[in-house]
């Protein structure tokens, strides 16, 4: 294939996310709507959330964020107000939150924290987490308001630690800044305990609940204010924007001076792109195969829920996923060949997956990768049945057999042995045992299950017990011998 000379550069700056020929699309301004190369089915009707619990009882928390980056100086200030229901069904008398930016030296400064307009001095910063022990115990079904306001210094993100196996987001380069877990959030209470996993070389550790944001976004200087690509719908207010987004995982925001912006409509969901000069056609290529996978994946999974979804092109050989956003790698966007069998193409359709197994349905990141990364693996071949069937055989070869993938599905990040051994177990041995399920119980079952599945599990964060439960009520075909070949444990 005339892919095959860049593997031996794919292998040195392969990211860790997914971690017919596309015409050259028009010109158009930072504003314009591109017009599709290729046609976009519409979206279904998006099937509304359940409605919220009565009051007082919220549904999910809510985060409000009144937000000032000066640019330039690369700092941030923030008033930071949660509001958040206890829903565990238990009296809580600790709250854990997680701190990411505290990571780096210097990064995070608490100012104050308050618990229902009190003053809180006594508590445990220790690394990213925060722990707060509770003056009264927080009853099932009460709500807390936890204000907190903090400032940030961003790290210089192309220094890196030599010892780490990936860039650094979170910070800014010489022509971006990166929010990603930029703000304190109450960590996921599972069964009694606080769930916040330390980091790891590769994968992500990091679990969320589904929580509803406003943000509001004001720059120090808003003469020379950059684009910025966020989450959620923005609303230009009397000198700053505010963005919203509901029922999501996070809120990240990438911004700066040399955004060029394409866009596409689908449905409702408008779909926007964010890349540097000179990297007009793959971004604009990257918009098409996300708006792509939108319709498809929203067919064969569920509605998207939001209406917005942006991807960034990212100063960094990295990308990532994130509530309506994420990051693709430079190197995709350099090494782009104006055709769909490219890393650019199945990365920006595997990111795009993740806006259902991720956003819409969590799971633990670090003790289960595979229930996110192997179905948005496999999402990739979805994709291209439906909208590029001629490189099915190509997507197989190329992007899961080149690398002779071994491993048990279903091991924590903290026993991949490496990125590479863990990738071919999660991700591409993910691929594999979904494929071969799907041939066993037959394509109508499958996507049936994949469709409960996603209809039972959004808003939550599901196991692999989950996963496998609701798949045992869609078929009577035994798999167990292919669950036994490619899973440690049994489910």
């Amino acid at each position: 294939m005339r892919n095959k000379p860049i593997h031996a550069l794919l292998l040195l700056t392969f990211i860790l996310s997914a971690c017919s020929a596309i015409a050259p699309a028009p010109t158009v301004t930072p504003t314009a709507t591109l017009i599709p190369t290729a046609t976009v089915t519409p979206l279904p009707t998006n099937t509304p959330l359940p409605s919220p619990t009565p009051a007082p009882i919220l549904e999910r928390a809510k985060y409000t964020l009144d937000t000032t980056i000066d640019y330039d100086v690369h700092t941030v200030t923030v008033n930071e107000k949660i509001l958040y229901p206890n829903l565990t069904g238990k009296q809580l008398n600790t709250l854990a939150l997680a701190v990411v930016p505290n990571l780096w030296s210097g990064s995070f400064t608490l100012t104050s924290l308050s618990l229902n307009g009190t003053p809180i001095t006594t508590y445990t910063l220790d690394g990213q987490r925060l722990d707060v022990a509770l003056p009264d115990f927080f009853k099932p079904n009460e709500v807390m308001t936890i204000d907190v306001q903090f400032s940030l210094v961003l790290p210089f993100a192309e220094q890196e630690d030599p010892s780490a196996s990936r860039p650094r987001i979170y910070g800014y380069t010489k022509r971006q800044l990166n929010l990603t877990n930029w703000y304190p959030f109450v960590v996921p209470n599972i069964n009694g305990e606080w769930v916040l996993h330390e980091p790891w070389y590769y994968g992500e550790h990091l679990v969320y609940d589904a929580a509803d944001y406003e943000v509001d976004v004001k720059f120090a200087d808003p003469s020379t204010a950059p684009t910025v690509a966020a989450s959620g719908v923005p609303e230009q207010q009397d000198g700053f924007t505010r963005y919203t987004i509901n029922s999501a995982r996070t809120f990240a925001l990438a911004a700066s001076r040399e955004f060029q912006v394409s866009s596409l409509q689908v449905g409702d969901v408008t779909v926007s792109s964010y890349y540097f000069p000179f990297f007009e056609m793959a971004g604009q290529a990257a918009l098409q195969a996300s708006a792509e996978a939108v319709s498809v994946y929203s067919n064969r999974y569920g509605a998207y829920p939001h209406k917005t979804l942006s991807l960034v092109m990212g100063d960094f050989n990295d990308g990532m996923e994130y509530s309506a956003f994420f990051y693709l790698s430079r190197d995709f966007y350099s090494l782009y060949d104006e055709t769909p069998a490219n890393y650019l193409t199945f990365v920006a359709v595997h990111e795009t997956a993740h806006q259902w197994w991720f956003e819409q349905v969590a799971n633990d990141q670090a003790q289960q990768p595979w229930l996110d990364e192997s179905l948005c693996t496999y999402s990739e071949l979805i994709y291209y049945e439906n909208i590029h069937p001629d490189l099915v055989n190509w997507w197989w070869s190329y992007r899961i057999d080149f690398y002779n993938p071994q491993g048990f599905v279903d091991i924590p990040i903290y026993d991949g042995e490496g990125f590479r051994s863990y990738t071919n177990a999660a991700y591409f041995q993910g691929a594999h045992f979904l494929d071969k399920l799907r041939e066993r119980i037959g394509d109508e079952a499958f996507f049936a299950f994949a469709q409960d599945y996603f209809a039972q599990s959004r808003g939550k964060i599901v196991t692999s017990n989950d996963f496998f439960r609701i798949l045992a009520t869609h078929t009577s075909t035994d798999y167990s011998d292919i669950v036994r070949q490619y899973f440690r444990n049994i489910y």
